[in-house]
């Protein structure tokens, strides 16, 4: 049996207003929630049992677990959850749900971060674990400019030597992509009931204690889906097939449109954008490489692109939108112009043509 530790626990403050009702992992990206992508992936590489370790909203996960299972090409995944009291960090937060592991001390377990979108073979990243005997194994990605990144260097034969913090003069492009797979004994070790850092404590503490942790190496899509513009980069990464996953709820190409959802004939849907269950886009509309979340409403001639509009939020008729997040319930009017990383806090009312960066006259 291959288990798994799903950490869904981040209050995902970056990307707020979207997370002020919805946990980042329960946002829908391509037309699910985030967290089915990856549950998805642990299921075709063949883990069994996954344990979500929750901290904020966990009522909004058992909400959207149904039957706490969920099944991908015939295979069943079993999945518990448990929420901590107080943040435990990403270790302790691993620890924290070892009393619901069930396979023996040498089984590995799986480690997944909630918002990171992945295509490397995790099957393989399982395989390779259990060929070297190691206590833990991380996947390792490769960027052009690892200074933003901690990076991690290993020897010839795969095994890690240092956890390194940022630095101006990285020794390698390789970082840690946030998937591992320890030796079951490995969690039941992590001190419990205090914060513990996986990065800062437990990767140290098991490479100064000689113990094998090795990096495989892979270098296929990968992303961190922790800000506005990740998120809607990975969305439509999804709908165009950039990033595959078992979840999509439709064939890959330039839109994606949920059933219920009304788009008028000559709208323009195009660059991965999805149209969630009962939005609506007006006539002579163009939304580009955005999401509409359910229920919200794009104006006629409005021109919407590269943002991500809140569930039941309304973008009146001829507004423009450029890398925007319009918060749940906010109501846009007409002919207002938002760009550069603007943020539309759920349910705010914003009065027709009441921010402009066009130096016209609108006529009302």
């Amino acid at each position: 049996m291959v288990e798994a530790v799903l950490l869904v626990g981040g209050k995902g403050t970056r990307l707020r207003p979207l997370t002020v009702n919805t946990p980042k992992p329960m946002l829908p990206t391509a037309g699910v929630p985030f967290l089915h992508h990856v549950l998805a992936k642990a299921a075709a590489a063949g883990v069994d049992h996954v344990v979500l370790a929750t901290s904020y909203r966990p009522e909004v996960f058992r909400n959207g677990l149904g039957d706490g299972s969920l099944t991908v090409g015939g295979h069943r995944l079993r999945i518990d959850l448990v929420t901590e009291d107080e943040p435990l960090g990403t270790a302790g937060g691993i620890r924290n749900v070892a009393s619901l592991l069930e396979g023996g001390p040498d089984e590995p377990v799986v480690i997944l971060n909630g918002d990171v979108l992945s295509g490397h073979d995790l099957a393989a990243q399982i395989a390779a674990h259990v060929s070297a005997g190691a206590d833990a194994t991380l996947h390792l990605t490769e960027v052009e400019d690892p200074r933003a990144f901690g990076c991690v260097p290993t020897d010839s034969d795969g095994r890690v030597t240092a956890f390194l913090e940022k630095t101006p003069d990285p020794v390698t492009n390789r970082i840690n992509a946030g998937c591992y797979v320890f030796r079951r004994s490995v969690v039941d070790a992590i001190p419990a009931g205090r914060p513990v850092s996986v990065e800062r404590e437990t990767f140290p503490g098991l490479v100064a204690a000689g113990a094998l942790v090795i990096g495989h190496v892979d270098p296929a899509y990968w992303l961190d889906l922790g800000t506005p513009a990740a998120y809607v980069q990975g969305s439509r990464d999804l709908v165009r097939g950039l990033a595959a996953s078992p979840a999509l709820p439709g064939p890959v190409g330039e839109s994606l449109v949920l059933p219920g959802a009304q788009v008028a004939a000559d709208a323009v849907l195009r660059g991965g954008t999805t149209v969630g269950s009962g939005a609506r886009v007006g006539a002579g509309a163009t939304v580009e490489g955005s999401v509409l979340l359910d229920g919200a409403e794009v104006g006629a001639g409005a021109v919407v692109r590269a943002s991500v509009v809140g569930v039941r939020a309304r973008v009146g008729a001829g507004c423009h939108l450029d890398g925007v997040v319009v918060g749940d319930g906010a109501d846009l009017g007409a002919g207002n112009e938002l760009a550069a990383g603007a943020r539309v806090w759920c349910d705010v009312t914003i009065p027709a043509y009441a921010i402009r960066f066009s130096p016209d006259q609108p006529s009302s």
